[in-house]
């Protein structure tokens, strides 16, 4: 197939007398024609890592090339170091395949030009037609093995081991950490195809700044998880470049898109072999889940580094909304007038019962915050010089923070 889609597009390289490369539906780099004069930096970029990087793809993604059925120029960008060019997309029918491209500096592209890229471009769909039915049975074998990895019980486990080191997926000899990234919607907002693309587009890059066979990715319905090899469990410059390069594809490719109002990261503890992943999965997808919902953690969520959260996250999510609180705690999340009332008493927890770093916190004079926390005592029937009372508050504001009924403004 790549013999094929090398001799078409050396033809039609030829024939526009221009370079030409050929990307698949996810803009991955899939063929390419000799390169001369002129490329620019992203042309050189997307040959030597064979995918777009992300910060051209937030860009790229004003145009809608995912919907358009004849040519569509982009203009000169001069911040992402990038000429003017020529798409042509790649359909079988109304199903889109992948684009052609080519750099038009002087915007000298002629309509018989166009035509003929656009005749060329149905031979290129027939050959990436048969090649995306073929991978998508890779693809599908690699996804089952990496599911089967991370959520199933020992025999399917052990068997997903197998599958993913005998077909070359994995190098046996590594360890393994796993990330897993989480947009952060408004609630109730379920997540669009542009966000599970975005996603995908930013564990791709992440993945290709990795090692050969030290690197999986999955997404799921609203999270994308990156598995990544190390050199052991106490391998901590791996884990932080991980981190790092994964943030910065995140920060890129969700850039622009309405629906994501931020995005978390959790992080598992590093384990010694691919068996293992399916515990620091657990852990990072619990980290994430609660970086999520809660102020006071960060948005990049090491499991190691929770503290209590742990305790809380290891608490059935379907048994959190039938947990009784404190009776009091219990009378206030059911007043929707109460919500300011509540963010003040988690804040003066947080701040550990420090008067002034919460009015700083809020902004709040801190006659009116005593005059809060007089009032919560009155209709909480509590007392908060009581440490019990404190630690039984503070537990039910984040039980409540995880379960859903406690949401406040902001």
């Amino acid at each position: 197939m790549y013999t094929e889609l090398q001799q078409l597009v050396d033809s039609v390289a030829t024939r526009l007398s221009r370079p030409a490369v050929v990307e698949d539906r996810r803009q991955r780099l899939v063929v390419y024609s000799r390169h001369s004069e002129p490329i620019d930096a992203v042309r050189h970029a997307s040959i030597l890592q064979r995918c777009v990087p992300a910060e051209v793809m937030a860009w790229l993604r004003r145009f809608e090339l995912d919907k358009a059925r004849r040519p569509v120029r982009t203009p000169h960008n001069l911040s992402l170091g990038m000429l003017p060019r020529v798409c042509i997309p790649i359909r079988h029918h109304d199903l889109l395949l992948g684009y052609l491209w080519f750099i038009d500096e002087e915007e000298s592209v002629s309509a018989e030009q166009l035509a003929l890229a656009e005749t060329a471009a149905q031979g290129f769909a027939l050959a990436l037609y048969r090649e995306v039915l073929a991978g998508e049975l890779a693809s599908n074998r690699e996804t089952e093995a990496i599911r089967n990895l991370l959520l199933s019980e020992s025999d399917p486990r052990a068997y997903a081991v197998r599958t993913l080191i005998d077909g070359g997926h994995f190098d046996p000899s590594v360890g393994v950490v796993v990330l897993v990234a989480r947009p952060v919607l408004t609630h109730d907002v379920k997540p669009d195809d542009q966000v599970r693309l975005a996603l995908e587009h930013a564990l791709l890059n992440t993945r290709h700044q990795l090692p050969a066979r030290r690197a999986l990715h999955l997404v799921s319905y609203n999270q994308g998880l990156l598995l990544a090899g190390t050199e052991g469990e106490a391998d901590e410059a791996t884990v932080k470049r991980c981190v790092a390069q994964l943030d910065h594809a995140l920060r890129t490719a969700l850039s622009g898109l309405d629906q994501p109002s931020s995005y978390v990261i959790g992080v598992g503890q590093p384990r010694s072999g691919l068996e293992e992943a399916h515990a620091s999965h657990f852990e990072a997808r619990q980290a994430a889940r609660i970086a999520a919902f809660m102020p006071d953690v960060s948005r990049i969520a090491r499991w190691s580094q929770l503290g209590i959260y742990r305790v809380l996250a290891q608490l059935s999510t379907d048994r959190l909304g039938e947990l009784v609180l404190h009776p009091g705690l219990e009378r206030l999340l059911a007043d929707p007038q109460a919500v300011p009332l509540l963010h003040t008493l988690e804040t003066y927890l947080d701040l550990a019962g420090n008067a002034l770093a919460t009015s700083e916190r809020l902004k709040l004079h801190r006659t009116s915050l005593y005059y809060r926390i007089r009032r919560l005592e009155e209709l909480a029937g509590t007392d908060l010089k009581d440490g019990n009372e404190r630690l039984s508050l503070h537990l039910g504001l984040k039980l409540a923070r995880l379960s859903g009924r406690y949401r406040p403004a902001g």
